[in-house]
């Protein structure tokens, strides 16, 4: 039987942006699915922009939820999300982002045959100056330079036994981290299944928000017990992003 995945969309703000990704999830190869957009009491057009495509996805036969209300940010409204999800698998989709039109047959085939608890996959990254993949990976040591969050999937039964902190900006990372040293069955799926427009605030290109992004991702690996010298591929994370970005 075809899992039931269900997708998650965080939106503050996000009218420039979020078209594409709605559609991206209802023109999937994959239906059997539910998508949930939380959005944190935009003030722009976001909310009216989303509502424009509930009879569309009415017509697939897809379950679209979407509630506007504060929260205590992006990391808050993803708990909220994924506790009101009720499929096998769960992906999250930021609303400036964007899947591959049959990525979701793909994570659905990839369960079948791994029965994995958590997977990522390749990514396609948007720059103005090219695009380019970044490849995932899996080692005998953990980092955050193989790993891409808008083609992370992860059980819902995953999801129980963990969430998101809300303490840090990489608290996706070290919820990556808490599951795989835990023991469960990570896989990869080396294929490109979404697309992410480099930029906000996990690139935004300042000194000052470098030292605290380095600080930040630091805490997460000693946080998790991981080794000090996890300093200099922090360091080395930003710089790339300043030559690189």
């Amino acid at each position: 039987m075809e899992p039931l995945i269900s997708i998650v969309t965080v939106s503050f703000n996000s009218e420039k942006t979020i078209r594409q990704t709605i559609e991206s999830v209802l023109n999937q190869t994959y239906t059997n699915i539910e998508y949930n957009i939380v959005d944190g009491a935009s003030t722009d057009k976001t909310v009216e922009i989303a509502t424009q495509y509930k009879d569309d996805f009415e017509a697939k036969g897809i379950k679209y939820i979407i509630t506007s209300e504060k929260d205590k940010g992006i990391y808050d409204a993803m708990n909220k999300g994924i506790a009101r999800s009720h499929g096998e698998i769960v992906g999250l989709i930021n609303s400036d982002d964007w899947y591959e039109t049959d990525a979701l047959e793909k994570v659905a085939k990839f369960y079948e045959e791994t029965g994995f608890d958590m997977m990522y996959a390749d990514l396609n990254i948007i720059k103005p100056s090219g695009n380019v993949v970044k490849h995932s990976r899996i080692r005998k040591y953990i980092t955050s330079r193989d790993w891409n969050h808008p083609t992370t999937f992860i059980t819902k039964k995953m999801y129980e036994k963990y969430q998101y902190k809300v303490k840090n900006i990489y608290d996706d990372f070290d919820l990556v981290i808490r599951i795989t040293k835990d023991g469960n069955k990570v896989c990869i799926l080396n294929e490109v299944l979404a697309n992410f427009r480099f930029g906000g605030v996990s690139n935004e290109k300042s000194f000052k928000k470098a030292v605290e992004r380095t600080k930040a991702r630091y805490e997460v690996y000693r946080c998790n017990g991981l080794s000090r010298f996890y300093i200099f591929e922090c360091v080395a994370m930003e710089f790339a992003k300043w030559v690189l970005g």
